[in-house]
């Protein structure tokens, strides 16, 4: 098998993404932006390649000879600065495009995600006809959306471009979602937001691999693809359990929805207004996350790609309660 290039390796879903590739029999490249993310791929089975999303020439390095990529890195949050995320997101993406055509890449798998697509209001029952929104409040949703439509802009003859898009992507491993949700737990800081009894769809590190390699080997060129754990999953109910398997208590606190909905407005005006440092205490993008409906489709999936999901959420929490997978 030929090379594979892979961008974000020392994260949680790209580290997952080089352990499946190189399983598989697939030799790895990683970009590594420091020393310790060398480590970190290198600990995966990958070879480093010295360099960031805004260093061309280790991109072109790391694409050289490799029929395949796959674009993991982003820049992730509710909150920052403007110049981040379009750094990271938006020009961070066209960096790694350019450089894949150039360097021949066959086909291009971009984590593509969900929040590409929320403006505050609900999604219910969305598959991937639901618009983008590169005019989201949100940073991260709008330079995920503008990421996007950088790389279907891209797919041609040269170089063939997919999206994938998992949605709340937990289990083992995990080093930024549920340990901040642990964090804000043990400290007092979490509480549901309108009973948090919504429904919302959840995937599995597995199975967003699973989607990705099923993207680079069965995707249309030039076509987005949702992959989930299936049946969506009560909010609360489902981060009360992932909190569980760390050994913390869920809160029983809950906010009213219009009252979070005007903190995390208000709040980010004040915050941006007189420049204060930190963060405000809830977000938009927090927000619509903890408190709106998020349910997807993934049938265009399963009909185009073959896809199933690999892990069950039952079995993703026993391995979580396990302290195994990562």
């Amino acid at each position: 098998m030929s090379d594979v290039f892979v961008t974000g390796g020392s994260g949680f879903i790209g580290g997952r993404l080089i352990e499946r590739l190189r399983a598989d029999g697939y030799g790895v490249r990683a970009l590594a932006r420091s020393a310790a993310a060398a480590e970190l791929v290198r600990a995966r089975g990958a070879q480093p390649v010295s360099g960031d999303l805004g260093d061309a020439q280790a991109l072109r390095a790391g694409a050289e000879g490799c029929e395949l990529a796959f674009h993991a890195a982003a820049t992730l949050g509710d909150w920052g600065r403007r110049e981040d995320f379009e750094r990271g997101n938006v020009q961070g993406t066209n960096n790694a495009l350019r450089a894949c055509a150039e360097a021949g890449v066959r086909r291009f798998v971009h984590v593509g995600s969900e929040a590409a697509l929320l403006d505050g209001r609900a999604l219910v029952n969305v598959d991937e006809t639901a618009p983008l929104r590169p005019d989201s409040p949100a940073l991260y949703s709008s330079t995920k959306a503008r990421a996007e439509q950088a790389v279907i802009a891209a797919n041609g003859e040269r170089l063939e471009t997919v999206v994938v898009r998992p949605r709340f992507v937990w289990g083992a491993g995990d080093t930024t979602l549920l340990p901040r949700m642990v964090e804000m737990a043990r400290a007092g800081r979490l509480a549901w937001i309108g009973g948090g009894w919504q429904l919302t769809s959840t995937t599995h590190v597995e199975n967003t691999v699973e989607g990705l390699l099923l993207g680079a080997t069965r995707g249309v060129p030039g076509n987005a693809y949702f992959v989930t754990d299936g049946q969506p999953v009560a909010f609360r109910e489902f981060v009360g359990e992932l909190l569980a398997t760390q050994g913390v208590e869920a809160p029983s606190r809950s906010i009213p929805a219009p009252v979070a909905r005007v903190l995390a407005s208000a709040g980010e005006e004040a915050w941006r207004l007189a420049h204060l440092p930190g963060r405000p205490p809830l977000t938009r993008f927090v927000y619509w996350v903890s408190a709106l409906e998020c349910t997807i489709r993934i049938d265009k999936a399963r009909e185009q790609l073959g896809y199933e999901p690999v892990k069950s959420v039952a079995d993703g929490l026993a391995e979580l309660r396990a302290g195994g997978g990562g």
